[in-house]
């Protein structure tokens, strides 16, 4: 214990003239240019928002016009570039990347949130709702994160890579088949990602949110039956709202979380405690 009150303002004076950072300056992103693609709304338009909270300038990606979430992003007072492109082909990835480079010269964080669901039986899911899924979901995930990788090891300043997975990584699901797979493999490929880059400062993290009130998810919450089954399981008893993955997201693109590598968090109101 401190004897006074003059011995922690001293405390305080010495860190500050002597530059010591804070845990709370760990969390700050100033001058970190983030990459977020699906972020025209729902999950990756609040993580957008959240990194440019943090200090972070934005490259969004989208398959539409993200004018409300470039709006939202300039009135913080950050940059926002926006990328239209439809991820469910390769030919994307390239154009992601050098739009990046191209407005501010450098990349500092990836999040990989765009995805697809389709629903349909086991015994009768085709083929393409089988391929979609997973090219958006898997594939495309991990090469563009082989892009962004490749670009810090260039740049010699490491970086984060923030894959979202799914508690469907964690469980089988019904009616989803293509989605288990791809989420599944988005942990997998996120522990494989994370021991081959540590290596170049690179950490390779994923977030797996639970039945969050999305697009996604708006057949389940209309079906009055299945959604009370969820929240009944819910011990927070609700379902998750966009501003419930910020801080996991700002944590996992933050240097608070330098020595995390490789792991899955959930973000499921305790879902998977139950």
């Amino acid at each position: 214990m401190y004897d006074n009150e003059a011995e922690v303002l001293e405390i305080k004076i010495i860190i500050k003239d002597e530059g010591i950072d804070t845990i709370l300056d760990k969390f700050k992103l100033d001058g970190k240019i983030a990459i977020v693609t699906g972020c025209r709304t729902g999950l990756g338009q609040g993580m957008a928002l959240a990194l440019a909270e943090a200090g972070a300038d934005i490259v969004g990606v989208g398959d539409r016009d993200m004018e409300e979430t470039r709006a939202l992003v300039q009135k913080l007072g950050r940059k926002f570039v926006g990328v239209q492109a439809n991820l469910m082909k390769m030919e994307s990835i390239p154009m992601v990347v050098d739009a990046a480079i191209g407005s501010f010269e450098k990349i500092d964080i990836l999040i990989n949130n765009a995805g697809i669901i389709r629903r349909e039986d086991a015994v009768n899911f085709s083929e393409k709702d089988w391929d979609d899924v997973i090219n958006i979901n898997l594939k495309v995930l991990f090469f563009l994160s082989q892009a962004v990788a490749k670009k810090f090891i260039e740049q010699k300043t490491g970086g984060k890579i923030v894959n979202i997975a799914s508690m469907l990584s964690f469980q089988g699901g019904i009616r989803v088949p293509s989605y288990t797979a791809s989420k599944s493999g988005v942990m997998g490929i996120t522990r494989l990602m994370a021991n081959e880059w540590a290596k170049y400062n690179i950490n390779v993290n994923a977030i797996a949110p639970g039945y969050m009130a999305t697009n996604n998810t708006a057949a389940l919450r209309e079906d009055k039956s299945r959604s009370s089954e969820i929240l009944d399981r819910i011990p927070a008893g609700r379902w998750g709202l966009p501003e419930d993955v910020k801080g996991p997201a700002v944590f996992l693109s933050s240097s608070a979380s330098d020595y995390v590598n490789g792991y899955t968090i959930a973000v499921d109101g305790g879902w998977l405690a139950r």
